[in-house]
């Protein structure tokens, strides 16, 4: 059980959240229990659930890629609830599981990654364990394979993602606390 109740959806009478909630189950990512804990603060909800749909499911960078990075991220937070829900429309463009554990377990030596997505799984793993191993010569890396709106891409949605996994771990929502 979540430390935070989520708001019973009925009581909820914001169309633009409503619609950011339906969106977000559409995607599997997340589902409805992050906006419904959020939703006490209509406003707040809604720009993060913006923010949090853009940087997951938009963007010049694969939507694949962003999913295994935030799978990674989720378990990197120990955060059971992020760790656990899978983007359908990944999953649609055939990420597969054991795609996400080569992402997870160890993208560097596996061969089903480019090194352009190394680079992005670096990129992911690096500010979260080594951020002052981040500096010009790992942006000049990235380049080789990122234009730098793309790096500006991966970084906030690393930095975005991350942050909220820490913060649904603190709440202590776990798949097994989902709302319906």
């Amino acid at each position: 059980m979540p430390y935070m109740t989520p708001l019973p959806r009925d009581e909820i009478k914001d169309p633009e959240l409503l619609a950011l909630i339906e969106r977000a189950e559409r995607l599997g990512v997340p589902d409805s229990l992050f906006p419904l804990i959020l939703a006490r603060v209509p406003a707040y909800a809604k720009a993060i659930m913006r923010a949090l749909l853009t940087s997951h499911a938009e963007g010049a960078v694969d939507h694949k890629l962003k999913e295994i990075i935030r799978i990674l991220l989720a378990r990197r937070a120990g955060d059971r609830y992020f760790a656990g829900l899978r983007s359908s429309q990944a999953l649609d463009e055939g990420l597969d599981e054991s795609t996400i554990a080569a992402g997870v377990d160890d993208y560097e030596r596996s061969a089903r990654f480019t090194e352009a997505e190394k680079w992005a799984l670096r990129y992911a793993d690096q500010m979260y364990l080594n951020p002052d191993g981040i500096d010009a010569e790992f942006y000049a890396g990235m380049k080789k394979h990122y234009t730098e709106a793309q790096i500006m891409e991966l970084g906030a949605f690393i930095a975005f993602h991350y942050g909220m996994q820490v913060f649904m771990r603190t709440l202590n929502a776990g798949l097994e606390s989902k709302s319906r």
